[in-house]
């Protein structure tokens, strides 16, 4: 910038003498003042471009590095996600067999408690008509002792009279053998 400012200064000084000569002096140094700044500007550009082009590549490294990491995290997240998956899996495996045998357990209690209870209902009915027969064998014992009593009495009365019949027929033989 400060050789184009020159280079300015000194065309218009040189157009101010009106000298041919200093003109075409002074447009030749702006032209090589001119060709000067743009080969330094050139520079600079060029070593812009390769610091960005330095700095683009440092970047690159650092997001490989990074994507590297973020890889190496991602591939042990899994890793630790899948074992995690495979032990939960593996609890719901075991939770569901416990579970398919306490329902088979509680099937086979209640199918137990109902042929248990169906067992108590016609013990209880077993035992009602036992009860009943028991009351009616009672019923029955008690008249058999009646008739048994009552067959002894008519034993005894017949006895007696056969006892009397005897003495008769003896008193009855003895009259008539005397």
């Amino acid at each position: 910038m400060v050789l184009l400012v020159v280079a300015a200064i000194l065309v218009v000084g040189a157009a101010v003498t009106g000298s041919w000569l200093f003109v075409t002096l002074a447009a030749a140094v702006a032209v090589l003042l001119g060709a000067a700044a743009t080969k330094i500007t050139h520079a600079e550009v060029l070593a812009t471009r390769r610091a960005a082009a330095t700095d683009r590549a440092q970047q690159a490294q650092a997001y490989r590095r990074l994507t590297e990491e973020r890889a190496a995290e991602n591939a042990a997240f899994r890793d630790h996600m899948s074992s995690t998956l495979a032990e939960k899996e593996a609890t719901v495996s075991e939770l569901e067999a416990a579970l398919a045998a306490a329902h088979q357990r509680a099937a086979r209690a209640v199918r137990l408690r109902g042929e248990e209870a169906r067992r108590a209902v016609q013990a209880e009915r077993h035992g009602e008509v036992l009860q009943t027969q028991l009351t009616d064998a009672e019923e029955r014992a008690a008249e058999a002792i009646l008739r048994v009593a009552e067959l002894e009495t008519e034993l005894d009365a017949v006895r007696a009279e056969l006892e009397a019949e005897r003495s008769s027929a003896a008193a009855w033989r003895k009259a008539q053998s005397a």
